[in-house]
């Protein structure tokens, strides 16, 4: 494997918890919305990741240098597979004045948990500062490399 592709690794790594970090906000501006049935509500949802690693070593391992996952390919680190949608049960509230109340004067409020969305978010967040550190302290050692061709 490149020395190089520690850039990509990282680099997926933050691009997959920018998507983490966009469906929370997408989460908590939604979680307060009601809807006129429980089909209808706004309902949690969370990104789910993929390794592309095991492609990357099985393509070293068969020696195909047409492989996506060769040692001079790319694809390595970490993907966004879906995004799914929560399952957990909506809301209903009763309130009988609102204009999308239902025939029995229920409303159905989001599935978001917003302590859970900010758990998630701090957890997003902090794996995007790590990958930015490991990019970081990666471009350093490669840089001293260099320096030490320089003597």
């Amino acid at each position: 494997m490149s020395l190089f592709k520690v850039f990509d690794v990282s680099g997926s790594g933050m691009n997959a918890q920018q998507t983490r970090l966009n469906t929370v906000a997408s989460n908590l501006a939604n979680s307060e919305t009601v809807a006129g049935s429980p089909e209808q509500a706004y309902r949690s949802r969370q990104p789910v990741f993929a390794s592309v690693l095991q492609a990357a070593q099985q393509g070293q391992a068969a020696g195909n240098p047409n492989h996506p996952g060769d040692a001079r390919g790319t694809n390595v680190g970490v993907k966004v597979e879906d995004i799914v949608q929560s399952d957990a049960p909506v809301q209903p509230l009763y309130m009988p004045n609102h204009p999308q109340a239902d025939e029995q004067g229920y409303v159905y409020r989001s599935n978001v948990n917003p302590v859970e969305e900010m758990t998630n978010m701090i957890s997003a967040s902090r794996s995007y500062q790590n990958n930015v550190e490991v990019m970081n302290t990666s471009k350093e050692l490669l840089l001293q490399t260099l320096r030490l061709g320089q003597q």
